[in-house]
């Protein structure tokens, strides 16, 4: 999150009764792009964390589309958070308004870079539901923390950073030893996600340390992104573990042994011909899948290389503390649902 320099020092209470047509007509505009892609997202079944991405993207587009146009509609002194008047009831929807606004392109790069590369992954394990569910809190935590930090601070604050670090604490507060691609330590591979996040936030309490000591200002909301960090690690383990997907430590908890057997796969199920690489899988699957680790190696390749022969869909491997691991469509679990 950020503090815009636009509008530092002061406070701009515009209420809805002081918007003018034009200024309905930029917001419905506004509401449009961070909406639509929800939207397509819930009918098409395309990935949430990708969708937030495109709205974040839109609303940047659409924002500056207005200021260029010269119309009299001030995003930034409608939408985003003021600490000092964010108690008023009139003003609640800048709680959530705030963080589709962004200082600039390099803010908002910066969020979508995170949100696309940990939200993706993340999503795969909790499912869409529960993926905005915590985006939403990792949003609210951070505005709630900079807010009670900074009570009387005219300064609008603008962002998703708060939500971008909760999708990092989630991740950490359930699978701290899951590899995901990252820029770090200016080198692009896989890291830990408990490496990336005694990175990151390694350096944000360094910031806020570094601030206090030197007592100078800063047009980064740092607080909000140890809040919305700190918020979602602490409430993403009760929400993650009525999903598919075991958390770590109960995964590595589970006894091994008492695999379910295999019985036909979908495609012999479907009467569809499998591909030959599908069909060594399988074969190695059958034949090497009676120990649990091997099983999960061999299940997460079989998700990689085949397709669900019924919708040409893809695949994902799942796993939960009532069912070993397992294969499904990503479309719809009836399709296929293995073993």
């Amino acid at each position: 999150m950020r503090l815009s320099p636009q509008y530092q020092g002061t406070v701009m209470e515009i209420l809805w009764s002081d918007l003018t047509g034009l200024d309905y007509l930029a917001l419905l505009v506004l509401v449009s792009c961070a909406v639509g892609p929800y939207v397509y997202s819930i009918r098409s079944g395309v990935s949430i964390s990708l969708a937030t991405v495109l709205s974040l993207l839109l609303v940047t587009f659409a924002t500056e589309a207005i200021r260029v146009l010269g119309m009299d509609f001030q995003p930034f002194a409608f939408l985003s958070l003021i600490p000092l008047i964010s108690g008023e009831p009139a003003l609640i929807h800048r709680w959530i308004t705030a963080a589709w606004l962004h200082s600039g392109w390099i803010h908002v790069l910066g969020n979508v870079l995170v949100i696309a590369l940990v939200g993706v992954p993340l999503e795969q394990k909790l499912g869409p539901n529960r993926w905005i569910a915590i985006y939403l809190l990792g949003l609210l935590a951070g505005n709630l923390t900079w807010v009670l930090t900074h009570v009387e601070d005219p300064r609008p604050t603008v962002g998703a950073s708060g939500a971008a670090f909760g999708l990092l604490g989630a991740y950490m507060a359930c699978w701290p030893r899951d590899e995901i691609e990252f820029p770090l330590l200016f080198l692009i591979r896989a890291w830990p996600v408990w490496v990336i996040c005694l990175v990151r936030i390694g350096l944000e309490v360094y910031m806020v340390f570094d601030l206090s000591v030197q007592d100078r200002p800063s047009n980064v909301a740092h607080l909000a992104h140890l809040g919305g960090f700190l918020g979602a690690y602490l409430i993403s383990r009760p929400i993650a573990r009525t999903g598919d997907v075991p958390l770590e430590d109960e995964l590595e908890g589970r006894e091994k042994g008492g695999l379910k057997d295999l019985g036909a796969d979908p495609w012999q199920l479907a009467g569809v011909d499998a591909t030959e690489p599908v069909k060594r899988i399988l074969q190695r699957l059958r034949e090497e899948g009676d120990e649990e680790e091997t099983r999960r190696a061999w299940i997460e390749e079989l998700a990689e290389n085949a397709i669900c022969p019924i919708c040409g869909g893809s695949l994902i491997a799942l796993g939960n503390r009532s069912r070993d691991y397992f294969v499904a469509c990503s479309g719809d679990r009836n399709h296929l649902s293995w073993p």
